[in-house]
């Protein structure tokens, strides 16, 4: 039996070694054992690490089993539920039937996932329910709240993903009176935070990560205990998700929720206060003048047009901010005697002082936008390059932090990802996997269809898909760059294929897969949601299409910053950030197909630049080894070959 004083991971990895012993399934990977000696390395030196390892390597062993030896505190923090709880649920228990001591773990979660007891006794008073529905779900939440141990809402089965009753139960700061609170001993939260520092290893995802950082030198504090190791799994969406906490929002539905919050708090109160409720109808009717200035087109809107918004709104403007500062001032008042006024007080200031950050101190670091996505209008910010935030408050502020994922290199480098993220001269692995993409994959480039950005392109580029979906009998995603293509291409098709077809945005998205995996022959048409953390091993998913090269829209107020920031230094910004960018994601998108062993299928790329322009070597060198080919007829030789139609791994290629 191991101790935690072992001096290699060797005996864990060998071919007859402490795994193989533990799990009648396990096999010895050499790949696994080159990560997890150069983990043990990083850990031991104080270093950090870049690991590229492709998808069958066995990567969360490689980096659990180091970081578990090396006896320090230990953050995992990876980019999908899925993840997570497979650390949880399975990894980290069958570890723990082995182990010589007990391994303290804990699972944190953003705060909306756990039950506010406070809301919970004082519903009835609210008088929050709503229809039949909230009611049998109150009642259901209200059982299972009085033998729950964390108040995760997991645990409730049944509870729909978009219950609209969660959210007036669940245990989000913005109405906490903390240690004021009557449930403050026995609250989910704060037991969560109690098991957390009593733990060797914690489980977090991205968000709750970078909302830590973010706020770690504020009044707020820490959410996350301190800890030497970090570990950053699916750390290709690092820069995308530290740039939404080191940035700003502050929108029109933050308002409706504080002037709804003030309003149930005084009816559970019992209480007539006509200060406070007309502050909170002028509130209400100053926020909807002001957002209605900024209530343009769907999706987000740059920077060339905020000149023009921000005189528009001026005057609403100030109406706004004097609205806040009346409803704060008499929420502040009555916070002296009713401990339940204190949050909502201090959302109002944080209001007005986001708002007059965006609308009169806006930082040259910082790109700005206007968003709107249905009711929802937010004025947002984020930097423009979060490389030395990142520098400062991760890699120079923890002794270790290693990064891994199966798409973190370019053509075989890590350069793109240590300059977008700032890391300094970090050790770097790359495996290749566990996998024979050469005889498992193929991928069909066509040469002759038009260039994807000409009107002859869409209908082409139909009849080639046609082509390749009767070839695999269905069974595929069918992935695009963007919603109007997914739509057009949805309502030609759907009624050519003899396959089920489902169409992303019609259902939930676990819905949808679900109904994929269960449908023969389904043929799934959806964007960039289904790029990454989808599994879907087995026949069931036989080919992925992606229909162009997934470029970022130049337009997009981020994107854009950025490539002005390159610009501006005097560097390429379509070699240095495009083209990666791109290639990442089209790994990403490629990875849904060969997810064991015995996965095989077609990967397909309806992007004729990857074969006529010179940065399309860029794509197919960050790519695994499949085959290729531009010719249907090897497509159909391939899938022949195999049982039922299956492909057969000795299927030549012309």
């Amino acid at each position: 039996m191991p101790s935690e004083t072992a001096s290699t991971v060797y005996p864990f990895f060998a071919r007859n070694g402490y795994l193989s012993n533990w799990h009648p399934l396990y096999e010895h990977r050499p790949d696994q054992l080159r990560m997890a000696r150069a983990v043990e390395s990083a850990i031991r030196e104080r270093r950090h690490l870049l690991v590229e390892a492709g998808t069958g390597t066995g990567k969360t062993l490689a980096y659990l089993i180091p970081a578990l030896v090396s006896g320090k505190r230990v953050v995992i923090s990876t980019g999908t539920k899925n993840l997570q709880e497979q650390l949880f649920y399975k990894d980290l228990p069958l570890l723990q039937e082995h182990w010589s001591r007990p391994l303290r773990v804990c699972y944190m979660k953003g705060r909306n996932n756990y039950l506010c007891k406070s809301k919970l006794h004082g519903a009835a008073e609210m008088a929050i329910l709503d229809g039949l529905q909230e009611v049998r779900e109150f009642e259901q939440i209200a059982q299972w709240e009085t033998h729950t141990l964390t108040g995760d809402r997991a645990e409730v089965h049944g509870l729909a993903e978009d219950s609209r009753l969660w959210p007036k139960l669940d245990a989000r700061s913005d109405r906490c009176t903390g240690q004021r609170c009557t449930h403050y001993e026995n609250c989910f939260i704060t037991n969560m935070h109690r098991v957390a520092h009593e733990s060797d290893v914690i489980i977090v995802n991205h968000h709750l990560l970078f909302a830590d950082l973010a706020v770690k030198d504020t009044d707020f504090g820490a959410i996350i205990p301190e800890y030497s190791v970090l570990v950053l799994d699916e750390a290709h969406d690092v820069e995308d998700v530290a740039g939404q906490y080191f940035g700003l929002s502050v929108s029109n539905l933050q308002v409706q929720d504080l002037t709804r919050d003030v309003r149930l708090l005084l009816r559970s109160l019992k209480r007539k206060e006509p200060q406070l409720e007309n502050a909170v109808n002028f509130l209400d009717d100053a926020s909807a003048t002001f957002y209605q200035v900024f209530s343009g087109t769907e999706g987000r809107v740059g920077a060339q047009h905020l000149p023009a918004l921000k005189a528009q709104a001026e005057t609403p403007y100030g109406d706004l901010l004097l609205a806040l500062s009346l409803a704060g001032s008499a929420i502040q008042t009555r916070a002296e005697g009713v401990a339940d006024f204190a949050p909502l007080f201090r959302r109002a200031r944080l209001l007005v002082e986001t708002l007059q950050t965006w609308m009169e101190n806006p930082s040259q670091e910082q790109v700005h936008w206007v968003e709107r996505r249905g009711r929802m209008i937010s004025l947002q910010s984020c930097p423009v390059d979060v490389s030395d935030l990142l520098r400062e408050k991760l890699f120079g502020a923890v002794e270790t932090v290693i990064l891994t994922s199966a798409t973190l290199a370019v053509a075989d480098s890590f350069q793109f990802i240590t300059s977008r993220l700032g890391v300094e001269s970090p050790s770097t692995l790359r495996v290749d996997g566990h996998f024979d993409y050469n005889s498992q994959a193929i991928l069909f480039t066509p040469a002759q269809l038009p260039d994807p950005r000409s009107p002859e392109y869409a209908p082409e580029a139909i009849r080639l898909l046609e082509q390749i979906l009767q070839i695999t009998q269905g069974r595929a995603f069918v992935l695009f760059t963007s919603h109007q293509q997914m739509r057009l291409f949805y309502n030609q098709m759907h009624e050519l294929l003899p396959f089920p077809t489902l169409l992303q945005g019609t259902a939930p998205k676990h819905h949808l897969l679900n109904q994929f995996k269960e449908t023969p022959n389904a043929v799934l048409f959806a964007t960039a949601a289904f790029w990454q953390g989808v599994d879907v091993p087995g026949e069931q998913l036989s080919c992925v299409v992606i229909d162009k090269l997934p470029f970022s829209v130049p337009s997009d107020p981020v994107v854009s910053a950025r490539i002005q920031r390159i610009t501006a230094a005097g560097g390429d910004p379509f070699r240095e950030y495009q083209v990666p960018q791109a290639a990442i994601a089209l790994k990403q998108g490629f990875g849904r197909l060969i997810r064991s062993g015995s996965d095989r299928g077609v990967l397909a790329i309806l992007d004729r630049r990857i074969r006529s322009m010179a940065y399309g070597q860029t794509f197919f060198d960050s790519l695994p080894p499949y085959r290729r080919t531009s010719s249907l007829g090897d497509l159909a030789a391939f899938f022949g070959a195999g049982p039922s139609g299956f492909p057969s791994t000795e299927s030549p290629l012309s």
